[in-house]
This record gives C-alpha cells, sequence and structure tokens, in this order.
C-alpha cells in the first residue's frame, strides 16, 4: 500500500492536491481548537461586524497556513509535513498564551470581544510574525 501511496507522489499535480487537501482539514481543525480556546465565538462575532475578531481570526488563519507553507516546502512526505506543522501550531498557542499572560492589565479576548481594533491588530501582527519564526525553524 505504501509503495502504491509513494508512486501517486511523485505525479506532482496528484502531490499537489494531496498536499492542499489534508491542509484545508488541518486548517479547519486548528481553526476549532482555537475556537475551543477563545473566550468568544469567532464566526459568530465576524457575522455581527465585530473587526476585531475578523483581524485576529485573519491572523490566526495566516499564521497556521505559513507554518504549513515551511512545513511543506522543508518536507517531502505528507506526514512529515503534517507532523511539522502541528508542531507549528502547538508553538503557535504557546505564543497566544504567553502574549495574553504579558498583558495582565487587559484579557485580549475580553477586548477582542468588545471590538478593540487596536488589540486585533496587535494579535494579527503577533500571529503572524511568530508563525515566520516557526516555520524558520520547522525542518
Amino acid at each position: 500500500m505504501n509503495a502504491e501511496v509513494d508512486n501517486l507522489m511523485h505525479n506532482v499535480y496528484l502531490k499537489t492536491i494531496a498536499f492542499f487537501s489534508v491542509s484545508v482539514i488541518a486548517l479547519i481543525v486548528f481553526l476549532v481548537i482555537f475556537g475551543l480556546i477563545t473566550k468568544y465565538k469567532d464566526w459568530e462575532e465576524i457575522k455581527n461586524g465585530n473587526v476585531a475578531a475578523a483581524m485576529a481570526t485573519g491572523g490566526k488563519i495566516f499564521g497556521i497556513c505559513n507554518i504549513f507553507r515551511f512545513a511543506i516546502l522543508n518536507n517531502d512526505s505528507l506526514t512529515d509535513s503534517l507532523i511539522w506543522s502541528s508542531i507549528g501550531f502547538a508553538l503557535l498557542l504557546v505564543a497566544y498564551f504567553v502574549f495574553d499572560f504579558l498583558t495582565p492589565l487587559f484579557k485580549i479576548d475580553d477586548e477582542i470581544k468588545k471590538d478593540n481594533r487596536a488589540v486585533g491588530l496587535i494579535t494579527l501582527i503577533i500571529s503572524i510574525s511568530i508563525s515566520y519564526v516557526i516555520g524558520a525553524s520547522v525542518t
């Protein structure tokens, strides 16, 4: 079975479809996990016009996808890419908790729920920036 899969992965079109499909599914799973740790409902807030929530969620999406980008570029196998992407996502979660810990004067989730766009913007920038650092360390 593995030999058949390996042969299929030599076809660049099928390889692209495989990496894309697994990345999209993993992105959805990772966003659900992020949604479970935030105190607000991302998509409900976005639907209601909360720009801060849209910026924070956009930063999460960009950050996760950027980590996938590096994992795919640095690994030949789909399995290795998924493993490194998962490790990178875990590190992105750690960065989220560290950022929340380092802002004792306010709670990030509460401010985003109140549509504090300054907090939404800095959250977006941190997610994107940290994803580049994580991506650079993905092997």
